[in-house]
């Protein structure tokens, strides 16, 4: 939620809880917008819990000082005893939420030196005012669906970019790799998921995770391709094996895309592992290296492709 639709949001909530206090005649009518500015949060999901909390907290709170003013009568040490007794137990119920907004209903009762029905009525009336105003304007969200399909755009873009980059260092013999490419994409899968977890607790019904799940299938690509890079950076002699390599990650990076199924990947690395079994074996320390190392990166390559076969076979309908 940006800073502009945040104020808006608060100040329609604020005003709006203020006015229906008023014209209910309410006593203490602007609580009533104070507990919709405390009751307002970034997501739909969030602002429910916090009103569910503090609903709770506010039962606690106006339970504890009816029995405090009791006992003690209306005197500032008879609020002493309330805080004291309602503090400790709020936090112990994981209510602390609502210590402020529901202190403040409490202090309703002190200076109307009042426990009657009557305004007990009128502090409960206070609260739902407030935090039906805050869950009313949150109704509101803008959709977020073009900037996550932004990123699904970028984010497919990057993975094409590193494994072409690979294309080239095994192609042209050259092994120095340090990982930037790999680094920019873990950025950019952060941002991502930063996105969707925010989508997704605007959510209240029909939720899915596919957009969870799919950048968190990213995220695990990524530290594959990570342990892949620091291997090619040891590939420093040419080799034969290295071409058939190559040709796989450009062909890998062809078929990158959420709809593309990719599972004709596995049987061609089932056939590059075949043909590196027939090989000759190799004849110096460095080609022996060299082979096991293009081996390693042929298996990093199978789980790179599993986890995207995986994600498609059970999000394919």
């Amino acid at each position: 939620m940006s800073i502009s639709q945040r104020t808006i949001k608060l100040i329609l909530a604020t005003c709006l809880a203020c006015l229906v206090a008023s014209f209910l005649d309410l006593s203490s009518a602007v609580s009533a917008g104070i507990i919709a500015l405390l009751s307002l949060s970034d997501t739909r999901r969030s602002t429910l819990k916090l009103a569910h909390n503090r609903f709770f907290s506010m039962i606690l709170a106006l339970t504890i000082g009816v029995l405090a003013f009791q006992l003690l009568g209306f005197h500032l040490w008879s609020l002493g005893l309330y805080l004291a007794l309602y503090i400790p137990i709020a936090y112990k119920m994981g209510l602390e939420i609502g210590i402020t907004p529901s202190s403040v209903l409490v202090g309703h009762l002190l200076v109307q030196e009042s426990i009657s029905l009557t305004l007990l009525i009128n502090e409960f009336l206070l609260f739902a005012i407030g935090t039906g105003f805050a869950l009313l304007v949150n109704l509101y969200m803008p959709s977020r669906e073009e900037e996550i399909s932004h990123y699904y755009t970028l984010v497919e873009e990057k993975l094409k970019n590193i494994l072409l980059r690979f294309n080239y260092y095994l192609s042209r013999g050259d092994g120095r790799n340090k990982a930037q490419l790999v680094d920019e994409l873990d950025s950019l899968l952060k941002e991502a998921l930063r996105l969707v977890y925010l989508d997704h607790s605007n959510h209240l019904f029909h939720q899915t995770d596919y957009h969870i799940h799919y950048f968190e299938m990213r995220q695990s690509q990524s530290r594959i391709l990570r342990n892949m890079a620091q291997q090619i950076n040891t590939c420093q002699l040419a080799a034969s094996e290295t071409l058939i390599l190559a040709q796989l990650f450009s062909k890998i990076a062809g078929q990158l895309s959420q709809t593309n199924p990719a599972s004709s990947l596995l049987d061609d690395i089932e056939r590059f592992l075949e043909v590196f079994r027939n090989r000759s074996l190799p004849k110096t320390r460095e080609e022996f290296e060299t082979r096991a190392t293009l081996l390693q990166l042929l298996r990093e390559a199978k789980i790179f492709i599993q986890v995207k076969v995986d994600f498609y076979q059970k999000y394919r309908k």
